[in-house]
């Protein structure tokens, strides 16, 4: 069965901001969403209510809906509110990991080494974020999937608005050793881990610098 039309428009929009082609502070003006998608506004009013309720995008009076521009403090919340869930997320991971969550998640590296070697960017992004709404499946906890699914969205947001040049969501050797630690049932250096990688990706972020210039709406949506 076809998407809802609004459905791929929330989709849509979420890629990009994930691959960091749509940047915070574009606006995402109804009648050219309207015009991208060939739909009438009704079906934009609603992705745009369904994205500013998951704090997306930010609908102002008089002027419209834009992609959140998250500040400083906003991103140090929504990492130790990472930090906060994810400790959970893992701890139950590295318990109930059978055989084929663990193929899964081997499986997922090779993903990430591959979009790598290619020099993909926007899917090593994509896949780095897909790393831990992996571990989040595979701790069995939907209502923390679904808060993760949100929070690494933002994460994302606001790496595409402080990250440094060519910063990557996650180092590359990062994922593979929780993965061994988890194999292992290591709870205790699987927690470290993820420790230092969510921490690793926040000491990355420079908040002290210009927001990034946004881009044509359309060739911010020119992937989906």
């Amino acid at each position: 069965m076809d998407k809802p039309l609004e459905t791929l428009i929330v989709d849509s929009i979420l890629d990009a901001i994930a691959d960091q082609r749509l940047r915070a502070g574009t606006k995402l003006g109804e009648q050219a969403l309207s015009d991208i998608f060939a739909c009438n506004r009704a079906h934009v009013r609603r992705a745009l209510s369904m994205l500013t309720g998951w704090q997306v995008v930010d609908h102002l009076p008089n002027r419209g809906a834009y992609v959140a521009t998250p500040t400083p403090q906003d991103a140090r919340d929504v990492f130790q509110a990472r930090r906060a869930i994810e400790t959970t997320i893992c701890r139950n991971a590295v318990r109930l990991a059978d055989a084929q969550d663990l193929a899964d998640l081997q499986a997922h590296l090779a993903a990430e080494d591959a979009a790598r070697g290619q020099d993909n960017r926007p899917a090593a992004i994509r896949l780095s974020r897909g790393f831990h709404i992996l571990l989040a499946r595979i701790g069995r906890n939907p209502v923390l999937t679904r808060y993760l699914d949100e929070l690494t969205m933002r994460s994302s947001l606001i790496i595409g608005l402080y990250a440094q040049g060519h910063a990557t969501l996650c180092a590359e050797d990062e994922h593979a050793n929780i993965v061994a630690a988890i194999a292992a049932r290591d709870e205790r250096r699987a927690l470290s881990l993820l420790d230092m990688h969510l921490r690793h990706i926040e000491a990355g972020i420079r908040f002290d610098d210009a927001l990034p210039v946004t881009g044509a709406l359309s060739a911010a949506l020119r992937g989906r």
